[in-house]
């Protein structure tokens, strides 16, 4: 049995032992944390701490579950001389992330036209397992898409120039390179850019149910009864093969003699294969933020027709699932660490350099979606995750169920009439996937919100509650 030590209220320690060079720390309610215990979660984070290089303690967030290597909902920082690069702290769906959009409709404005927005969007934005774009692409263009990011789109006329200076990195990892990008993962990706994608990924039409910082909220330009939609996908099979691919060269190169799980196979970070890795990590980030990029410019086009007024502004993207190099305060001294957040979001406070001009005054936006009939919430970030998790929150609520449990017990075709009962139009790349992503799947969001803001490590500024969601 893992010894779990009460620090304080919310946040948990499993002490240091065996070959964990660090402690590992919870933060989690008494009631999130027995969820988290029914899986490998506690497992996963204290093999994280044994890594080398590791600085403070390994962390496992509120909505932490089981996943590959780490678990989702887990952090660490590397030492960027001593520390390693691991695929299985980023995951396979390279920045995995959330964007939201706000517009100057209103809830009533919708809720006369809810099933032509949902059909509209759906037939639109391509969403499911297989599902290919209707965007062609050649290869040189994809290279050039994969180190410019967001920006490849805006270029050509699809989006605005606020649209990226209103994302992280504002929508463009710099060290992206396209010649550390297999032949294979270009191939799975140069036909998906503007899709969804399957699993958790969705795209939402929402309203602003409850505000609960004004002021943030009028610099964000967020009201009450405000329509906004949410889109929550990653970089597709291109993101899926870098990291397939470069596990495999880290596996044939490294072994796994030293390692507590096969799984958290790294390469250094200084070595040519780590840095190979993150160069096609940044470019396969990339290949997000442009796929969202497309999807925010079909959005606007398709909406135009319902609501030939309508104003789609960018108020945030964000990433999870990603490496980064950051400066954090280390023993009272600023350096410069390798930071994984493995379905974690980036959670500044303000005043960061990183941070939107237009926001650098409150702190980073935070978007922390739902699971489909829940809500999602809008969170600013604080000088206290800063402190407590390298700048870090949730991404979401986390999994409480796998897939293939909520298959046997959920039925696609009830929870779609559920949520019609509640008001919420669905479309749905399959039937099956509405049980696999059913809320039932999910931790309490409204509980995982209330841990991250009691902690302090991000502050409540508004809901959204869902009207019209396309799954994936």
């Amino acid at each position: 049995m893992t010894e779990i030590r009460k620090i304080s209220k919310n946040i948990y320690e499993i002490p240091k032992e065996g070959i964990m060079k660090v402690p590992a720390k919870i933060f989690a309610s008494e009631s999130i944390l027995e969820n988290i215990k029914k899986d490998k979660s506690l497992e996963q984070i204290k093999n994280v701490a044994c890594l080398p290089g590791i600085i403070n303690y390994a962390i496992a967030l509120p909505d932490a579950h089981q996943g590959y290597g780490f678990p989702i909902g887990g952090v660490a920082a590397f030492d960027v001389d001593k520390g390693i690069i691991s695929p299985g702290g980023v995951g396979y769906d390279i920045n995995c992330s959330v964007r939201l959009l706000k517009t100057n409709l209103t809830k009533k404005d919708v809720l006369e036209k809810q099933k032509e927005v949902v059909d509209a969007l759906y037939r639109k934005i391509p969403s499911g397992v297989g599902r290919g774009s209707k965007y062609n692409i050649s290869r040189s263009e994809l290279n050039k898409l994969l180190e410019s990011g967001a920006k490849y789109f805006v270029d050509k006329g699809l989006g605005e120039k606020e649209d990226y200076l209103h994302m992280e990195e504002e929508g463009c990892l710099k060290d992206a390179r396209a010649d550390r990008v297999s032949d294979r993962a270009i191939k799975r990706g140069i036909g998906q850019l503007g899709t969804l994608g399957a699993g958790n990924h969705f795209l939402e039409v929402q309203f602003v149910d409850e505000i609960f910082d004004e002021k943030v909220a009028k610099v964000l330009g967020i009201k009450k009864g405000q329509v906004t939609i949410m889109i929550h996908c990653g970089s597709r099979g291109l993101g899926h093969q870098v990291a397939s691919d470069y596990i495999k060269l880290m596996e044939d190169e490294y072994g796994f003699a030293n390692l507590p799980d096969r799984e958290l196979i790294n390469a250094p970070i200084k070595s040519k294969l780590g840095k190979d890795y993150y160069a096609a990590m940044c470019a396969a980030a990339n290949f997000a933020f442009a796929n969202k990029q497309l999807i925010t410019h079909w959005i606007r086009e398709e909406l135009k027709y319902i609501f030939p007024k309508i104003k789609i502004d960018v108020v945030y993207d964000i990433c999870h699932n990603i490496a980064k190099f950051e400066e954090h305060v280390i023993d009272g001294k600023s350096r410069e660490v390798c930071i994984h957040r493995k379905g974690a979001t980036r959670a500044f406070g303000p005043g960061r350099k990183e941070i939107p001009e237009d926001y650098r005054k409150i702190g980073q936006p935070v978007l922390i979606p739902g699971s489909m009939g829940t809500a999602s919430y809008l969170l600013i970030g604080t000088k206290k995750a800063e402190e407590l998790t390298f700048g870090s929150t949730v991404h979401g609520a986390g999994r409480i169920s796998s897939r293939s449990k909520a298959l046997k017990e959920l039925r696609g075709e009830e929870i779609k009439a559920e949520l019609k009962e509640r008001g919420i139009e669905v479309q749905a790349g399959s039937i099956k996937s509405l049980a696999e992503e059913a809320p039932e799947a999910y931790k309490d969001i409204d509980d995982v919100v209330e841990v991250v803001h009691d902690l302090g490590i991000s502050k409540k500024v508004a809901r959204m509650k869902p009207m019209a969601v396309v799954k994936g």
